[in-house]
This record gives C-alpha cells, sequence and structure tokens, in this order.
C-alpha cells in the first residue's frame, strides 16, 4: 500500500477521490482463503465498540479465523490505560497501538480490515480512510450526519467495487435489523403481496434515561487538549468556529453539528428497516419538530423529536405512504405492551398490521373483525434498547455476516447504499426541524434542500 499523507485524510474536498483510490490499489494483503487469517484493528475504542461490537466478533473469530491486532483511538489516556489493557485481556495476546487512524494505516503492516466506532459525525469519512487505504469495514451507523460526508464514502466503495474489492472495501453499516431473521421474514411477507398495500408507518423509540450521552464529571475533566489531536478529531469541521470542547468530545452525541441525538441513534435504525422493506431508499419529503423540554445541561441535540416522511406518489393505490417517527427521552411510556423500552414498528394496510415489536401478523384496525393475529414465520429475537448489550444476537449475526462477505469478497447485508439511504433520510428530519422548512432531496446533485437552500448545518473548514 502507498503511503497516503495526513493531508490527504483530512481533505475536506472529495474532488480527487478516485486518484487517491488509484494510489493505493496494491495486491491484496490476504488471500482470503480459509486457512488465511484476517487480521482486524478497531478505530474508536468506544463504549458501543466494548460492550457490543468487541464481543459479537469474539463470537465468531476463533470459528472464522479473524483476529483482533491493534487498536487506535486519539485520546491517549484512553489508548493505553482502557483500549490496549482491556483488548489484550479478552483477546488474550498483546495488540499494537496507535494515536489515530491516519497512523495506524501508515504504520501499520498486518491489518486487513477495521471496525470503526468513533463519532457519529466521523462514521463515513473514516470508512472512507479504510477504502482508501485498502481496508475492509465494519462501520457503525449512523452512517453520517451530512450529505458530503456519504457522499465521499459512496464515491470510494463504488470506484473500489469496480476494481473488484481488491484490497478492501468489503463494508458493512452496521444496521443490524438487516441480519434478523425475524426482518427478514417480516420483508418477505409484505413483499409477496398477501399483506397487501401498505399506507402507513409507526415508529416510536421512547427512553427514561436522565444521563443518557453524558459521562462522569470527573472524565471530561481529566479530558486536556494536549491528550488529543483536535483539529484532526474535527476533519472538515473548521477549527475556528468550533474550540476545543472535552463535552463535545466524550459527550459528542448531545452536540450539533457532532451529532444529530436522536435522529441518529434510533430513528436511522427503523428508517432503514422502512427503506429495506418497502424498496424505496429515499423519502419524498420530510416536516420535522424537535425541542429541548426537559434536559436542559447545555446539550444542543433535542430531547423530543417528531418528524413525518412521504414515500413514493401519494393519490395512486400502493404507490405511497407516510412514515410517522417519534421519541423522547424522559418517559419509556409508549412501547411494546410488554417491554416500555421495546421500540414501536407497526406497518398499517387496509387489512390489518405487520407489528415488529411482537412479530405479529394482525387485523388490528380492520372494522367488523374480530381480532386475531399470527406470527411472522421467523424465530423470535430481541432487540436491545440498552447501550450495554454485550454483544446481542442482531449485532452477532450482523458481525458474522461482514467476516463470512470479508471472505466470500461480497457486499454484505447492510451494504454502503443501506447507510446511504438512512442518511438521506437522517439529514432531511434534521434540516426540517433546524430549518421549520419542509425538507427534500435532490438525487441529481445528492443534496437535501430546506427552505430552498442546501442543507450543510454546519461550518466547514474550507
Amino acid at each position: 500500500m502507498n503511503k497516503l499523507s495526513r493531508r490527504d485524510f483530512c481533505k475536506s474536498s472529495a474532488a480527487g477521490i478516485s486518484g487517491i483510490i488509484a494510489s493505493s490499489v496494491a495486491p491484496s494483503l490476504y488471500a482470503a482463503g480459509a486457512n488465511e487469517r484476517i487480521r482486524v484493528a478497531c478505530v474508536g475504542y468506544s463504549d458501543r465498540f466494548r460492550q457490543s461490537l468487541l464481543p459479537s466478533f469474539m463470537h465468531h473469530n476463533k470459528e472464522l479465523n479473524f483476529d483482533l491486532v491493534a487498536v487506535a483511538d486519539l485520546w491517549r489516556k484512553r489508548l493505553y490505560e482502557k483500549a490496549r489493557p482491556e483488548i489484550e485481556a479478552k483477546i488474550g495476546h498483546k495488540v499494537d497501538t496507535y494515536v489515530s487512524d491516519v497512523e495506524l494505516y501508515e504504520k501499520a503492516k498486518d491489518v486487513d480490515a477495521v471496525i470503526i466506532s468513533t463519532a457519529d459525525f466521523q462514521h463515513a469519512q473514516h470508512a472512507a480512510h479504510a477504502v482508501w487505504a485498502g481496508k475492509d469495514s465494519y462501520c457503525e451507523k449512523p452512517l453520517a450526519e451530512d450529505m458530503y460526508s456519504a457522499n465521499m464514502l459512496l464515491d470510494a466503495v463504488n470506484a473500489k467495487r469496480k476494481a473488484g474489492f481488491a484490497p478492501g472495501a468489503v463494508l458493512q453499516v452496521g444496521s443490524q435489523r438487516r441480519s434478523g431473521k425475524k426482518y427478514m421474514a417480516a420483508k418477505d411477507y409484505l413483499n409477496s403481496g398477501e399483506f397487501g398495500d401498505v399506507s402507513y408507518v409507526h415508529l416510536t423509540w421512547n427512553v427514561n434515561q436522565p444521563r443518557r450521552w453524558r459521562r462522569p464529571e470527573e472524565l471530561v475533566k481529566s479530558l486536556k487538549e494536549s491528550d488529543i489531536d483536535w483539529n484532526l478529531w474535527l476533519l472538515d469541521r473548521d477549527p475556528s468556529k468550533y474550540p476545543f470542547d472535552p463535552r463535545k468530545y466524550l459527550e459528542f452525541r448531545l452536540f450539533w453539528p457532532f451529532s444529530s441525538g436522536i435522529p441518529g441513534q434510533w430513528m436511522c435504525h427503523q428508517i432503514d428497516t422502512v427503506a429495506w422493506f418497502m424498496g424505496m431508499a429515499y423519502p419524498k419529503s420530510a416536516v420535522s419538530s424537535g425541542g429541548l423540554y426537559q434536559w436542559i445541561d447545555g446539550r444542543k441535540s433535542f430531547d423530543t423529536f417528531t418528524t413525518i416522511f412521504e414515500y413514493g406518489v401519494s393519490g395512486e393505490k400502493g404507490k405511497g405512504f407516510q412514515v410517522m417517527f417519534q421519541s423522547h427521552q424522559h418517559n419509556c411510556a409508549g412501547g411494546s405492551h410488554t417491554n416500555y423500552e421495546s421500540p414501536v414498528e407497526k406497518y398499517f394496510g387496509p387489512n390489518g398490521c405487520v407489528d415488529m415489536g411482537t412479530g405479529l401478523v394482525t387485523n388490528e384496525g380492520v372494522e367488523g373483525k374480530k381480532f386475531s393475529s399470527r406470527a411472522l414465520p421467523a424465530p423470535k429475537e430481541t432487540v436491545v434498547t440498552s447501550a450495554n448489550t454485550g454483544g446481542d444476537p442482531l449485532t452477532s449475526a450482523h458481525m458474522r455476516n461482514w467476516m463470512e462477505c470479508v471472505r466470500a469478497r461480497k457486499d454484505p447485508n447492510a451494504p454502503i447504499e443501506a447507510g446511504y439511504s438512512h442518511t438521506v433520510a437522517l439529514v432531511m428530519s434534521n434540516a426540517a426541524a433546524r430549518t421549520g422548512c419542509k425538507a427534500t432531496f435532490d438525487e441529481e446533485k445528492r443534496e437535501v434542500i430546506a427552505g430552498g437552500k442546501v442543507f450543510r448545518g454546519y461550518t466547514q473548514r474550507i
């Protein structure tokens, strides 16, 4: 692999991506044969990685001959005092450490693939770094919080596809429902035509966790600017507009433009399922409302959020439908019948309801019919809503699918298009809420428009 400069990784223009990729193409680092070990690095030692992605990886790594050999994290304290000793204790051998993904790709000689679990706004650009460096990647959701980053990664992956995935660019987006048997069964059922037309989808994801996304005050105070490369953390965000702030680094989900909060954390899972089930990649329009009504602690991300999407064409039977997503963080009521924190995902039509929370097809809402229900033809699976998932079944299945596809050199269950689709919906919902205008997506220009203007939502470096 030709070394890529720090400037290449931090550049704020996607122009020239093809040339960067072309310069990075070299013989694959591994043959991907059954007996060849695949060497993986962690990029971003987050709670999500530690509590779910790592356990999921370790459910399958010995069987599929994968090994975790390195970890990269910008915060040296976390890298050396937590990441390295904790990974080594679990994996059973020494791992290499790097203070950024840039250093990882410049210096590591034995890394074939990466698991990316950095801040929300960084996912797509960090995945693009991996593509340019010739690495496969499992990239946490949301894929991106802005169209610039999503477009950058889509272009990078498509260029590698033309090169036959050699080396790198087998990318799995962390939308783990796509590896769930219950969700696969529901998709097949809805696509079979047996249920009839879907006209409305209702999505709810409520929690009551006062310190969700907060970190202990002593931990926040312990982070010093000298401990990290703040400009590298910002990527394309303008450092003159976003000065160093340890809360933004450690509690990024509370602060736009580093995270949209509710849409990026929860809505993107459910709206991804809608696009997948219904075969419509992007909403036609979005109107939204959000605000801070309970957690007034300096955060900028909403604690209450509602958005309404229109898909397809209204006025033509079977050609369009509406989706409403709602969430609040100060009361978990509104979940399933048995578990308040279970997300609601209901697909309605004239013939009843497909309820993903219960895994049932019912005649709910059909006038004059005695209530009846039947199970979707798939094993019951649990969607874990807590951050401490310990490698839940869906994430474990999703991780395995990625590992198998790395060997097979093919797209996994949630390829770049899946992440791009939920990014469009996420950016549309955020744009509508923050401008007060209806948002649409210009597919040709690959831009979200709200109030007649392109929505970026942050100040770029150049």
